[in-house]
């Protein structure tokens, strides 16, 4: 089983730290790989357009964000930078095409 999730956090969705489900808007599931793969390039493309900033690591984490989308860290004294996160897993890990 495929899956195509769509995150958004304040840290890059590769780190996965504990807890990383939480912080997931929406999990698309797919027998087949190349309608996987389908659907992640057009979530990409989408991304795209919406936001300047992107990186990929492993082909199969990608991050977007923009420099002025931030979150007020009380306890850090900082501003956190939010990232829109894509992976693509396969039988639950992830999956480099």
């Amino acid at each position: 089983m495929y899956e195509v999730i769509y995150m958004k956090a304040d840290f890059e969705p590769w780190w996965m730290f504990e807890g990383w489900e939480e912080e997931v808007l929406s999990r698309q599931t797919f027998i087949d790989e190349s309608n996987a793969i389908k659907f992640l390039e057009e979530r990409l493309s989408e991304l795209r357009v919406k936001y300047k900033n992107e990186t990929m690591k492993k082909n199969c984490f990608f991050a977007f964000w923009s420099e002025s989308e931030k979150l007020n860290c009380e306890a850090c004294s900082d501003d956190l930078q939010i990232y829109h996160g894509i992976i693509l897993l396969f039988k639950g890990k992830p999956y480099s095409r």
